[in-house]
């Protein structure tokens, strides 16, 4: 569990700023399910050139709640989660700062959302929020307020975790905070789990994956794996701490997702016998195939230039389909070869997607 984070502060010296502002976002790695957002009176000057920035004025700021106030709703939500921001060092800090006031620990796992990104989405010209968004499409309003800015970072990381093909965050995520033994675990991993489309993961308790495959209702497969009574399915069963999973809306992004990451991470209960396959031509050189994504109004993509495949992405803007290069940035790179071709050919001989685009 994530808690996306963004805090507007008064400036000033080093470790002397005050929080005007704190937007907080609970997420659980596929959708919002809490959040804090309010103005707080930080009980000192706030520097013109944050005014101008920010629109947060003193005349705001009087009837605010002060820190002390809310401290006590920030621990309730972060607790037990990684704290997630676009450089978190500073949001880190200036919270850590205001504990430490109360004369309070304030300790959590973070996670940058700056340092991420140069990982996952290298050699983009900048990496500061506001360009970010417009290079890659974000929306975002209300930017220099910790409402937008949090919720841009939400958008923004969701889109680093459909990118981390090798499940370095899913990882951290479950290696972080307070790992507690579980009563009746299988049904209370299966009652977390969806009834809808995608890959999962069976963690052991360091994090590292066991096993992974892909299914048309998640909750369904993971519940026949606990049922398994083989040694192998059995000795499976005993080392697995969690699940984790990726919503991909439809068979075909489900299945490259499987067969790559099975490659990449090679869990020691699959297993990864390589089909050697003959070269596969595409129908047309220069294609985006488009089909439903995981939730209303997004759409699943993949992109075919000058008969290369080149990666998937999920977008729900039309102007997004239609722009090549912000395609192109968006993408999760899929090796070209003949193995991830053929599962896309087959698929398309074998059922219809939404829309193809030729070009």
């Amino acid at each position: 569990m994530y808690v996306i984070l963004d805090i507007e502060t008064t400036g000033g010296k080093y470790n002397e700023e005050g929080i005007t502002e704190i937007a907080i976002y609970k997420f659980d790695g596929h959708e919002i399910v809490d959040q804090l957002i309010t103005l707080i009176n930080p009980e000192r000057e706030i520097q013109p050139f944050v005014v101008q920035l920010t629109g947060i004025n003193s005349n705001m700021l009087r009837n605010a709640p002060k820190f002390y106030e809310i401290a006590k709703q920030i621990v309730e939500i972060t607790e037990g989660c990684i704290v997630v921001a676009h450089n978190a060092v500073f949001d880190y800090r200036i919270l850590r700062t205001e504990f430490r006031r109360l004369g309070f620990d304030f300790t959590r796992e973070t996670l940058c959302t700056v340092e991420l990104t140069k990982k996952l989405i290298p050699d983009l010209p900048s990496y500061s929020l506001g360009k970010l968004c417009k290079t890659l499409c974000i929306p975002v309003s209300n930017r220099h307020r910790a409402e937008g800015d949090a919720l841009a970072t939400v958008k923004l990381f969701k889109m680093l975790i459909d990118k981390d093909t090798e499940k370095n965050i899913i990882k951290s995520a479950i290696k972080s905070g307070i790992e507690k033994e579980l009563s009746a675990k299988y049904q209370s991993i299966i009652d977390d789990l969806p009834s809808k489309n995608g890959v999962f993961y069976l963690h052991k308790k360091n994090g590292e994956i066991l096993y992974l495959n892909k299914g048309k209702n998640i909750k369904k497969s993971v519940n026949t794996i606990f049922l398994k009574t083989s040694k192998k399915s059995k000795t499976l069963q005993k080392l697995i701490h969690s699940v984790s999973y990726e919503l991909t809306g439809n068979e075909l992004i489900s299945t490259i997702k499987f067969h790559n990451e099975l490659g990449i991470n090679k869990p020691p209960f699959n297993l990864y016998f390589p089909k050697k396959t003959a070269s596969i031509d595409f129908s047309n050189n220069n294609m985006i195939i488009v089909d439903k994504g995981r939730s209303v109004g997004e759409k699943s993509i993949i992109l075919i230039e000058n008969d290369t495949l080149l990666g998937f992405c999920f977008v729900d803007l039309e102007y997004q389909i239609n722009n090549l290069e912000i395609l192109k940035s968006l993408i999760t790179p899929l090796i070209n070869n003949n193995q991830n071709r053929n599962i896309i050919r087959k698929y398309l001989q074998k059922n219809t997607v939404e829309k193809i685009i030729r070009f």
